[in-house]
């Protein structure tokens, strides 16, 4: 652990592990034990201990927060009154912190409010119950330690589950690597991996289901993806128009496959890059180690494509810096080459701890290495180099990481299989459910998840926007397991959908909604001395009524916002 992490945490946050190798033997023992410090875990913590309940949380890293603190700071939701309790009034503190005027150091407040475009108001920012939904990554993680710490909710950092004990259908404990052990009546599978409930025996599956399983009509292979595609055709091979000199970098074999048919393959991971262009605060753009411009033939013969084809490329066709406040960004993937390091994710669901670690690093060279390429060879036209140019890493985010992204974005990993599966029809009303825990508004939404070769030019595969519905509830059955494997373990993050729905489904507030309420049922459980497959949903309901959870969609809605 670094000294700046140690002095962060000394002055303020309750920090339960300094050194594994401290506490080897250490065995932890909580009514509640939450594995996954991401913003769903912080809030199924708090509201347990709110619960009257003993809690520990566990985390992997060394961070509070997962996206929300680590860089996705343009929160997707589709339609934010959908979302209340916890959730929400995360995001009521974000305004309040933005409502000082000592929060802004590198901007006024009444630029930023203006440059948003009517999306939100400074006057609205000062109004009772105001939210605010874009923040920069280190005030979300202030945030969530101030929520963490006022509910004298242990954390505890650096733990890697090594091994799930389990008596019959039950979790008795959960072992980490650093030997501490976690005992719990109930336990949270709060992680984006799904690792708790993999090794606890729960059944799960990775990748794209075929329309067929559930009659679905937006799963599996596409037979076209319009969005986020090549504009241009561009030569996939090493020799142009030779196929046996082989493929480009980043360029997959095989063909397209049948549409519809399922497979393994996962949508893109990127990061979600907190730049600036202020001087003050910028940073300079860096080459990744071991950086090889020859790797990014594909992006250079995509530009001289556009070019070629009589238009100039704007930096906006390439990636998509959205506002945050003091002058700094999220910037998400856009366009047919941008930061989804399409297809080189598929092995991390199931993968171990050092393998992760390895794509983890593959994405951040990746990444690091198009925004360079971009920025400096002169295969690239001068003024979108210009422009790259004036963009740098904000100097005062990610401070222990290099000032990159601590949180590869993992929209989708392992997913649970469990009695009830959310899908398309879930998604578009058509099916509806009785057992609300909360409510999914966004559109569904998947981004590409192969890059192949078709009719001799390279095209990706994979993109879904489908939006149109307004907010629809999502099953309590979806976050339990089957009642065979394992009777004290809720799932709020890997739940139980299929790709398609997960994608609607798997933004940052609803994870928050589903943590609160898997977090009350698993204090209902204890209460009641019963598996959590049994927990009176009437009750449980009521209960997140009164905590002011959104269970039930009445208001007029034109449809969910467009998905990104």
């Amino acid at each position: 652990m670094t000294l700046k992490q140690l002095t962060r945490f000394a002055s303020g946050c309750l920090l339960a592990s300094l050194s594994s190798n401290l506490f080897s033997a250490e065995i932890i023992e909580t009514d509640v034990c939450v594995y996954g410090g991401v913003a769903g875990g912080v809030v199924a913590a708090v509201q347990a201990a709110r619960m009257g309940k003993t809690v520990a949380l566990a985390e992997s890293g060394s961070h509070l927060g997962g996206m929300t603190s680590g860089g996705l700071g343009a929160t997707d939701i589709g339609n934010k009154a959908a979302i209340g309790g916890i959730a929400r009034e995360f995001y009521q503190r974000v305004a309040q912190h933005y409502a000082q005027e000592r929060a802004w150091q590198f901007e006024k407040r009444e630029a930023y409010f203006e440059q948003r475009g009517g999306r939100s108001s400074l006057a609205g920012l000062k109004s009772p119950g105001a939210t605010m939904w874009t923040f920069e990554p280190h005030v979300a993680e202030d945030i969530l330690f101030r929520m963490i710490n006022e509910a004298k909710v242990p954390v505890y950092f650096q733990q890697r589950l090594a091994v799930v004990k389990k008596d019959g259908p039950q979790i008795i404990e959960i072992v980490m690597e650093s030997g501490k052990a976690f005992r719990a009546k109930m336990f949270i599978d709060a992680t984006y991996e799904g690792d708790l409930m993999a090794k606890a025996g729960v059944s799960f599956t990775v990748g794209r289901e075929a329309n067929a399983q559930h009659n679905e009509t937006i799963n599996g292979i596409r037979a076209v993806t319009p969005k986020h595609q090549f504009t241009v055709k561009v030569d996939p091979y090493v020799k142009p128009g030779d196929p046996g000199s082989g493929l480009l970098p980043f360029i997959q074999t095989g063909n397209g496959g049948q549409p519809g048919d399922g497979d393994r393959c996962v949508q893109a991971y990127n990061f979600r890059l907190c730049y600036t262009k202020n001087p003050s605060n910028r940073l300079p753009h860096t080459p990744p180690e071991k950086y090889d411009a020859a790797r990014y033939e594909l992006l250079a013969r995509y530009l001289e494509a556009i070019v070629a084809a009589g238009r100039t490329p704007k930096l906006n066709e390439f990636w998509n810096p959205v506002p945050m406040p003091n002058g700094k960004t999220d910037i998400n993937n856009n366009g047919g080459f941008s930061t989804d390091f399409i297809g080189m994710n598929y092995d991390y669901p199931n993968a171990d701890y050092p393998t992760r670690t390895k794509i983890w690093q593959a994405h951040a060279d990746y990444i690091c290495g198009f925004v360079y390429f971009l920025a400096t060879s002169p295969r690239v036209p001068q003024n979108l180099r210009q422009e790259m140019q004036e963009w740098g890493p904000a100097r005062d985010e990610f401070p222990d990481s290099d000032h990159w992204p601590h949180q590869l974005y993992v929209r989708e990993a392992r997913r649970m299989v469990s009695d009830y599966v959310m899908t398309e029809h879930n998604c578009r009303g058509a099916t509806r459910v009785e057992d609300s825990v909360g409510l999914g508004a966004y559109g569904m939404d998947s981004h590409n998840c192969r890059r192949i070769v078709k009719n001799g030019h390279v095209e990706n595969e994979g993109d879904v926007q489908v939006g149109g519905f307004p907010p629809y509830p999502v099953a309590y059955r979806s976050i339990v397991p089957k009642a065979g494997e394992c009777e004290n373990l809720l799932v709020p993050v890997c739940l139980s959908a299929t790709h398609i729905a997960y994608g609607s489904i798997r933004m940052e507030p609803v994870f928050m909604v589903l943590g609160q309420s898997a977090a009350t049922a698993a204090c209902l459980a204890i209460d009641g001395k019963t598996p959590v497959q049994k927990v009176g949903v009437s009750k449980l309901q009521a209960k997140l009524l009164a905590d002011k959870q959104i269970l039930e969609w009445k208001g007029k809605s034109p449809g969910s916002a467009s998905p990104r």
